[in-house]
Formats: structure tokens, C-alpha cells, sequence
């Protein structure tokens, strides 16, 4: 029986520094995102980093599917214990 997200990512939160690491990351660059996105103006650098800024988001949100797809396929009782 395998974990649904909500559980797994909960897991990983606790037990997996690099998938800590990688959402706090992510949840950064979301604010600084929303920070942009209340701004009526963006200058040049302002534009360009936000464009930077969703293709790092993208990278992390991929390598933290990476790990949860590596624990999904993990079996038996030490499945969720990273």
C-alpha cells in the first residue's frame, strides 16, 4: 500500500533534509514571485528575474517529484522511512 501525497510529503518534510531543503527554497522564491506580482511596473532586471525565478521554481519542483517518485517505488515498512 503506498502513501498518498498529502502523507508522503508530510514524510518527507520530516525526514529528508534535501526535500526540506528544496521546499523551503521553493516556498521562497514563491513569495518573491508574489512580491513581483503586486508590483504595477516590472523593470527590465525585475522581468528577467522573474522569468529566472519560475524556471528555478520548475527545477526544484521537479528534483522534489524526483524523490517522491524514488520513495513511491520503495516497498515494505522502511518505504517511508527516509
Amino acid at each position: 500500500m503506498t502513501a498518498d501525497a498529502p502523507d508522503l510529503t508530510s514524510t518527507l518534510l520530516q525526514n529528508d533534509d534535501e526535500f526540506l531543503k528544496l521546499s523551503t527554497r521553493h516556498k521562497e522564491l514563491e513569495h518573491r514571485l508574489s512580491e513581483l506580482a503586486h508590483k504595477p511596473y516590472l523593470s527590465e532586471p525585475e522581468q528577467v528575474e522573474e522569468v529566472t525565478i519560475k524556471k528555478r521554481k520548475l527545477q526544484l519542483k521537479d528534483r522534489m517529484e524526483d524523490i517522491s517518485r524514488r520513495l513511491r517505488g520503495q516497498s515494505g515498512p522502511q518505504a517511508l522511512m527516509v
